[in-house]
């Protein structure tokens, strides 16, 4: 065990914002004092590297590249904005061996340097500063000290040293040998209540972390990660690495973010930008597959249908169905000539082309072509002199764009699938042998649509639509693609997620547990077999900082009938206060959950009251006349913003609050097929506490836990 000075706390108010104001207390902590001081020196020289920036004028010899060149200066202007709230610095790195001895290092969010060039602060993502995260007493890394800061607001508040070097100490560490959270600051920065918008996590990643987050631009990597564990934080904090490891890469391919829904999305916002990084695009699974209006939902059953894989092959042979055999020969006169393409001719030009496995849009366009040279070929051996512009000629005259049409017709995925679900003749020809009638007759419209402006179109359907896109033209890869909640895709959503990586990485994360959609997955290689990665890297994280482990256990009584072979998760905090579940009479619930709010809303953080989608209304109902001011989070306005916060459970995944208060787990449960899996999200959004308000029995396997308490009310 390394030795260790413990954490020294500063006498000086923690609420002093100005880094330049004077330090008048003599007993103040000397080293905290000094650490101030460069910070002061640092936020002076990133001022100035800003403004070094904004002072840059964008020169260039056509107006198009001078406003990209603006664009790309205003960019860099503010990845360079400092942020009051958060210091540039978190830890501090004394090197003693190695390529840095005698070097001292602070690390931050960003590189900051002094006029000179010479580094103030290095960025996190910089080699040298791994160590920060990975130094052990086992492998020191070359370290002599690794120093922690402890900061409120924009200002330093404390200090930890963890010391390489020396005689074993006499006194107990604040520093454990187990991986994970074990300094008090580390702590302490951990367990801050949260309020608003995620916040990033560089201050405190651990080594399992950090594995993920520095793995190789190339490598794709599944994350399954139970509550608290840090996977969304980490799948960001790996696009912040690949951004500063792979400039050049990740830039030019682009990045993408997917989330569940955009509640999620406003809540991870502030995240990448925090770290310097703007031009990361974030979207939802429904956006990117936007091509059709959503504006109805499948039942559970037609929505499995739909996701099944079997649909790749049905749209393929629907779409390939369309093609047209010869009927008759294609003329066409030049001069004094007639050139003749017997219609078995061109059949077989066509047999060709499909046998090749191009697109359908790339093989029409190969078509024309291949007629063009068939008949070029034919005229040079009569004798005339042909080139390129004889050949592009030929290929755009009438009577072979009109034999091109006529065999080979233009295809639009939307009218493809609008036709498919519309026309039962046509959808039994493309699902013999792959679905049966009754798995038919449950996806097609009852109704037919007038046309697809008004079918009632879901969000399964359009990622049909985007399935047939890719068939008729090949969809642009990115660099790298995040896919969060990665659990509820069904096979045909993984499809359209992997075209869009199909050249470069992804970073998949998910929770086996947390799959409540109709199709979610229950095992991560077939999902990553229908992403198009099967080669993908697995890694668990096991380990909860966020969650206490009493809530964690709580919730872990219904992994035995979510995922079998999931290992629980364990968490290293402890909070013996931090979960009640609380049995109440019907008319008492009103009582109950006004006491649970106002008490919640005593604590700093945020909080909210999670219920099943249809009693949101009710509940809203009771609050309002409590009174308790509340906001209901929903897909209109879905940030989750501060104050009391009602959050139907269908969006309740993937956010978290410090107080959260579940009403009704049995009817979370009753309200949908996997509605087990969406109470079991529901009891891990908290942080802090957890309050479970009940007047129905809890489901099976939920047992009441020793601390709730136990008597009606």
């Amino acid at each position: 065990m390394p030795p260790a000075s413990g954490t020294q706390q500063d006498p000086l108010p923690a609420e002093t914002t100005d880094p330049d104001a004077p330090h008048p207390d003599p007993g103040a902590d000397l080293v905290l004092v000094a650490e101030r001081d460069h910070l002061a020196q640092a936020r002076e020289f990133l001022r100035l590297m800003r403004e070094d920036v904004l002072s840059l004028r964008a020169l260039s010899g056509d107006p198009v590249s001078e406003q990209y060149l603006k664009a790309d200066l205003y960019r860099r202007a503010e990845a360079l904005s400092d942020l009051p709230d958060t210091p540039l610095f978190f830890g501090r790195l004394d090197y003693a061996a190695g390529e840095y001895a005698g070097d001292r290092f602070h690390v931050g969010r960003r590189h900051v340097h002094d006029p000179a060039g010479r580094p103030v602060v290095v960025d996190w993502r910089a080699p040298v500063s791994r160590a920060f995260y990975r130094a052990s007493p086992a492998e020191p890394m070359g370290l002599a000290l690794r120093r922690r800061f402890g900061f409120a607001g924009g200002q330093l508040t404390a200090h930890e040293d963890e010391a390489f070097t020396g005689p074993p100490p006499t006194a107990p560490s604040p520093f454990t040998a187990a991986a994970g959270p074990v300094s008090q600051i580390l702590i302490d920065e951990i367990e801050r209540p949260r309020s608003g918008p995620m916040r990033d996590i560089v201050a405190t990643i651990q080594p399992d972390q950090d594995d993920i987050v520095r793995a190789g631009a190339d490598q794709t990597l599944c994350v399954q990660g139970a509550p608290g564990t840090g996977k969304t934080a980490v799948g960001l904090h790996r696009v912040a690495y690949l951004l500063y490891a792979h400039p050049g890469k990740m830039t030019r391919g682009g990045v993408l973010v997917i989330g569940p829904n955009r509640a999620f999305l406003s809540y991870i916002r502030d995240v990448l930008p925090a770290l310097g990084e703007l031009n990361v695009s974030q979207t939802t699974l429904a956006d990117l597959l936007a091509h059709v209006p959503v504006r109805a939902a499948d039942s559970a059953a037609a929505a499995q249908v739909k996701g099944d894989i079997r649909l790749a092959e049905v749209l393929r042979r629907a779409l390939w169905a369309g093609l047209r055999p010869p009927a008759e020969p294609l003329l066409l006169a030049r001069g004094s000539r007639r050139w003749r393409v017997p219609a078995a001719e061109l059949g077989d030009l066509v047999a060709e082309l499909r046998d090749r496995g191009v697109r359908y849009a790339a093989g029409r366009d190969m078509l024309g072509h291949r007629i063009a040279h068939v008949i070029l070929t034919r005229m040079e051996a009569a004798g005339e002199t042909c080139d390129d512009r004889t050949h592009d000629a030929v290929r755009r005259s009438r009577p072979v764009r009109a034999a091109v049409d006529a065999i080979w017709p233009k295809a639009d995925p939307v009218k493809l699938v609008f036709r498919l679900l519309s026309d039962p003749a046509l959808l039994a020809a493309a699902a013999g042998g792959l679905l049966d009638p009754a798995e038919q007759d449950l996806i097609a419209w009852r109704r037919v649509p007038r046309g697809p402006a008004s079918a009632p179109w879901t969000l399964a359907d359009a990622a049909l639509v985007d399935e047939a896109g890719d068939l008729i033209e090949r969809t642009p890869s990115l660099s790298h693609v995040v896919l969060d909640e990665a659990q509820d895709l069904s096979p045909m959503e993984c499809r359209a997620v992997g075209r869009r990586c199909a050249t470069g990485s992804a970073t998949v994360l998910g929770d086996l547990a947390q799959g409540t959609a109709p199709a979610a997955t229950s095992s991560w290689p077939t999902l990553l077999g229908h992403l198009g990665k099967a080669g993908a890297d697995l890694r668990e994280l096991r380990t909860g900082y966020r969650v206490p482990r009493q809530i964690l256990d709580y919730a872990n009584q219904l992994l035995g009938a979510l995922a079998p072979g999931l290992a629980p998760a364990s968490s290293l905090r402890q909070d013996p206060a931090a979960l009640t579940v609380l049995p109440v009479t019907g008319p008492a619930l009103a009582g109950a959950l006004a006491t649970a709010c106002a008490a919640a809303g005593q604590a700093p953080g945020s909080t909210a009251v999670i219920a099943a989608d249809d009693q949101v209304g009710a509940l809203s109902g009771l609050l309002g006349a409590a009174p308790l001011a509340h906001r209901v989070l929903d897909g209109q306005h879905p940030d989750p913003g501060a104050g009391l916060l009602l959050v139907p459970v269908t969006l309740a995944k993937g956010l978290e609050f410090d107080h959260v208060i579940v009403v009704e787990p049995a009817r979370i449960v009753a309200a949908e097929s996997r509605g087990l899996h969406r109470l079991y999200v529901a009891l891990t959004r908290a942080v802090s506490r957890l309050t479970v308000l009940h007047t129905e029995p809890l489901p099976p396997g939920l047992g009441s836990p020793a601390t709730a308490l136990s008597a009606p009310m």
